[in-house]
């Protein structure tokens, strides 16, 4: 019997023929809403049940825990529930994208091994919440307690983290119905895997707050973050937010980013100036640095697990070392430091300038495709606005985490609605793209002639030669699903005229493609597209010379996408995917200002105490 290894066993209901374009089967629907069902009615009856002290296990296991860690119950056990729960999805989220772009599309939910991981991990951070709002038994958890009835009061996070969950769990059946009617949207960016990504990320402010209101119900004030036990716990909490809000740039880390690459920079600018502000206000000297090692360790650990053990496409990603070291720098001017929305919007700054050229130096020199001067001034552009309203709304949620001081309701509702609108605006310029009036004459020299393992040089020629400018952000081929992921940067051999560095693969599920990215023009120029059964295409070969219009590279990337809908029907719901987004962001910015206005302001020695870094341990 051959060696089978574990990489094997895990992806071979994914290597399956055939995969359907549309949504699940419905045995697997069916399954799933079973299963469901169940579990939420174990959930219910285990909640009432320790309500009305019929069950003793829970409460008995809050306490072992408090007795351990020093915090209440309903903080540390939703808080390791929740660790778990992020963990295993982002694991199976990362094998997700991996197999999706090697291999392609599955048979449905429950083909794919790595939606389990997604799933136990989603339902697991809505059990988290949910058990932060029932274990607190003839109590009320913290001054910000939220009255459910008369004897029964919740904390802020744990309703937070229980809405993000369920939130994000809700996108996974949606996903399956916008399957059915839009077709797969191959894309990380389609509307219901950014509800399945988004409330997991952002479940990690929910567990933030619950920390604080742990702290508040024992009497603790900020000073307490000298205690080594606490200090991890925040660090954790801010390098998981750091790890939840980079997800959403995870086609660049993989290469296959279906999007301009100014949004990059944009990306990082946001997630820096939120996360790492935010950590360096709470915890103090080095509180920035220590929230990104934390943040490596999750992401190398993945990467290794997913890449070199279980064989999938790898992926590289930001390091945010550099942007880190700037917000620990500016913190050094203590009266700068003291005016914390001052040093908010100034760290931004810093991130969205010389920190982004810190982190462009680890880019240039690990990622498929590097930063080019073609995208600086436009990424510069969309990056500072973003990256000081972020920094500014870090600084917020820090002292809100903190000494509780924040300024006015109107003051606070301009910074976060400011930021929204920011980020909606760089978003729509980065999403604008235009496609060229232009052809690719595409000579192909077999360097594997078998029709069964095809692979050749590539030798491409643009009409205009003038397309793409001296400096583009990048031309290169890429091919995927046939069976990994393949990259190349062509190099330009004459004027117009652009050459492969590597075989290409043009066989069998191979879906190989020319694409050219120059200022505004992000099109593509299809090479070889296999026969798809499921969506009515037919083969489109690769002869040895052929010439082809660009096209917009998502009806190449994204053929499964099905157009045959009203216009309206896709705009709405588009709109009710945001505006559900942006009800997440309200309630979560409510979370904050609740929190915050329940903390006992500091008297002026707690101020200048707390003005003072806080020792490593």
């Amino acid at each position: 019997m051959a060696d089978v290894t574990l990489a094997d066993m895990l992806s071979t209901p994914l290597a399956a023929e055939p995969r359907p374009a549309g949504g699940a089967a419905l045995d697997q629907v069916a399954g799933v809403s079973v299963a469901s069902m169940v579990v939420f009615a174990a959930l219910v009856w285990v909640a009432w049940a320790h309500r009305t002290r019929r069950i003793t296990w829970l409460h008995r296991l809050s306490e072992w825990s408090e007795s351990k860690i020093g915090r209440p119950g309903w903080v540390t056990v939703p808080g390791a529930l929740l660790a778990v729960a992020l963990v295993t999805a982002f694991l199976g989220f990362i094998w997700d994208v991996s197999l999706h772009a090697g291999v392609g599309r599955d048979e449905g939910p429950l083909a794919n091994p790595a939606h389990y991981l997604i799933l136990v991990g989603l339902f697991l951070t809505f059990i988290a919440g949910a058990t932060a709002m029932v274990l607190p038994l003839d109590e009320v958890p913290g001054p910000a307690a939220v009255k459910i009835t008369r004897a029964w009061h919740v904390p802020v996070g744990g309703l937070l983290v229980a809405g993000a969950g369920l939130y994000a769990l809700i996108g996974f059946p949606l996903d399956d119905v916008w399957h059915r009617i839009f077709g797969q949207d191959v894309t990380l960016w389609g509307p219901t895997h950014i509800m399945l990504i988004g409330g997991a990320g952002l479940s990690l402010i929910g567990i933030l707050l619950l920390l604080r209101e742990g702290d508040l119900a024992r009497g603790k004030t900020a000073s307490s973050l000298r205690d080594l036990r606490v200090r991890v716990s925040y660090t954790a909490a801010f390098g998981g937010l750091l790890v939840g809000l980079s997800v959403f740039q995870v086609e660049y880390d993989f290469g296959i980013q279906q999007f301009r690459m100014p949004l990059r920079p944009m990306m990082i600018a946001a997630a820096a100036g939120l996360a790492l502000v935010a950590a360096r206000v709470v915890l103090g000297a080095f509180g920035a640095i220590l929230a990104v090692l934390f943040y490596l360790v999750v992401r190398i650990g993945t990467a290794v697990f997913v890449g070199p053990v279980l064989g999938e496409a790898y992926n590289v990603f930001p390091a945010y070392l550099g942007t880190a070291v700037v917000v620990e720098l500016l913190a050094l001017a203590a009266p700068l430091y003291r005016r914390r929305l001052a040093y908010g919007a100034i760290a931004g700054l810093g991130i969205s300038t010389l920190g982004l050229v810190l982190e462009g130096l680890w880019v240039q020199a690990a990622f498929i495709l590097p930063w080019t001067s073609d995208m600086w001034a436009e990424g510069l552009l969309m990056s500072v606005p973003v990256g000081v309203l972020a920094g500014m709304a870090g600084a917020l949620l820090g002292t809100a985490l903190t000494t509780g001081d924040i300024p006015g309701k109107a003051v606070c509702r301009a910074i976060v609605v400011a930021g929204i609108v920011a980020l909606a605006v760089s978003l729509g310029n980065g999403l604008y793209a235009t496609v060229p009036d232009a052809t690719a004459t595409v000579e192909l020299t077999d360097v594997d002639s078998d029709p069964a393992t095809r692979t050749v040089d590539a030798r491409v020629t643009f009409d205009p030669a003038t397309l793409p400018s001296d400096d583009p952000t990048w031309v290169q081929i890429t091919a995927w699903q046939g069976d990994g992921v393949v990259v190349d940067q062509l190099r330009e051999t004459s004027p117009g005229v652009w050459e492969t560095t590597r075989p290409i693969p043009v066989h069998g599920t191979w879906k190989t493609l020319v694409r050219v990215s120059d200022d505004r023009i992000l099109a593509a120029v299809p090479i070889w597209l296999p026969a798809d059964e499921a969506i009515d295409a037919e083969e489109l070969a690769a002869p040895a010379s052929f010439t082809r219009a660009f096209v917009p590279e998502t009806e190449i990337l994204q053929r499964e996408k099905n157009a045959d809908h009203p216009v309206w029907l896709w705009n709405a719901a588009c709109t009710v995917v945001a505006i559900c987004s942006l009800l997440l962001l309200w309630a979560l910015a409510w979370g904050a200002a609740r929190v915050a206005r329940a903390t006992p302001r500091p008297t002026t020695a707690d101020r200048h105490a707390d003005d003072r870094p806080p020792a490593l341990v």
